[in-house]
């Protein structure tokens, strides 16, 4: 089925925000992590950027293929804010195609392409030296929308709970109730 925009997803050009302070891909409390930034796109689609730093190598100054993928994992996973639905990764199908040095900013776009029951099928891109510039990661995804109990029994307690005492989260989790 053709993704459909929630009326009530952020606008066009919107900062999305970080999901979780301490999520390594968005939050702006972990030291190391990527602090992806994405907004929202025309349609189902986002656009992001992360500067790769020094933390995120893997051969001498290099990025690490698996914080690449992490990148386009948060990008794919941001998508949701758009179909006001909570999901996890299911699948994620990645190619490297060129090396992506330390200091580089990589550029990505992410678009849903379909939903089908609970199951949410994306893609994404990642491009270095700009936006129209050569792809260096891609990936497809598959999704699956849980409710938010998913987290409640399989996190860590403390976690849980700080998330839950966090007036964002309270509001973020609020965003997506169906009769608030």
């Amino acid at each position: 089925m053709k993704p459909v925009r929630h009326p009530d997803a952020p606008a066009p050009g919107q900062l999305l925000g970080a999901h979780y302070g301490e999520c390594f891909g968005c939050g702006g409390l972990q030291p190391h992590g990527l602090h992806l930034q994405a907004r929202a796109g025309e349609g189902v689609s986002i656009t992001a950027e992360f500067t790769v730093q020094p933390a995120h190598q893997g051969a001498p100054g290099l990025a690490h293929g698996g914080v690449l993928a992490t990148a386009l994992d948060e990008t794919l996973g941001s998508l949701n804010w758009l179909l006001r639905t909570i999901a996890v990764t299911g699948r994620l199908e990645t190619d490297f195609v060129r090396p992506v040095p330390v200091g580089t900013t990589l550029h990505l776009e992410a678009e849903v392409t379909a939903v089908a029951g609970r199951k949410i099928y994306s893609r994404a891109t990642g491009r270095v030296g700009g936006p129209d510039g050569p792809v260096a990661v891609r990936a497809e995804a598959l999704f699956i929308e849980v409710k938010v109990d998913h987290f409640v029994q399989h996190g860590r307690e403390e976690e849980i709970q700080a998330a839950m005492n966090d007036p964002d989260q309270v509001r973020r989790a609020r965003a997506f109730e169906v009769n608030p």
